[in-house]
């Protein structure tokens, strides 16, 4: 008993009209996560209230470093730094970055611990529009507290 194998030859528009077959899938795919995921993202509000619950942040102990003017939103730098001593029973635990106008408005969240020496953190974010960047500083003792700063961004970064 022989077995024959035989293969078909495949023409490159078979090849063609599979792959954007494939794409036009995946772009509809894609487009149905996009939406779901879109409702799922908390505003500005909301993250904050996540983030504090119920307590009343104070406006102290924040100094944010921001440009007034971003000249192009897609790398705006920053800097924080948070008054505390740093020591076992006194420390910053995190620091929240919040972008109020950005699609997604949570930028950054830094975990620190009394090791850190310093409650100082530099980076750069996207920003998409002008809008304020509120800072939230969570202590050790349950404490939080809040910075805030305005920019303006001349060429948006996310979206816009």
């Amino acid at each position: 008993m022989k077995r024959q194998l035989r293969l078909d030859i495949v023409h490159r528009r078979d090849v063609l009209l599979g792959a954007a077959g494939a794409a036009a899938f995946i772009s509809l795919l894609a487009m149905g996560g996009k939406a779901s995921a879109q409702e799922n993202v908390p505003t500005a509000a909301d993250l904050l209230k996540s983030i504090h619950g119920d307590a009343k942040p104070t406006e102290a102990r924040i100094n944010v470093d921001l440009p007034e003017i971003a000249e192009n939103g897609n790398t705006v730098p920053f800097g924080i730094v948070v008054e505390s001593p740093m020591t076992g029973t006194d420390y910053v635990k995190a620091i929240h970055v919040v972008a109020t106008g950005n699609p997604r408005p949570e930028v950054a969240t830094f975990l620190l611990t009394p090791d850190s020496g310093k409650a100082a953190i530099s980076s750069r974010m996207r920003l998409g529009k002008t809008q304020d960047i509120i800072v939230v500083a969570e202590m050790s003792d349950g404490k939080f507290y809040m910075g805030k700063r305005a920019v303006k961004v001349t060429i948006g970064g996310c979206g816009g």
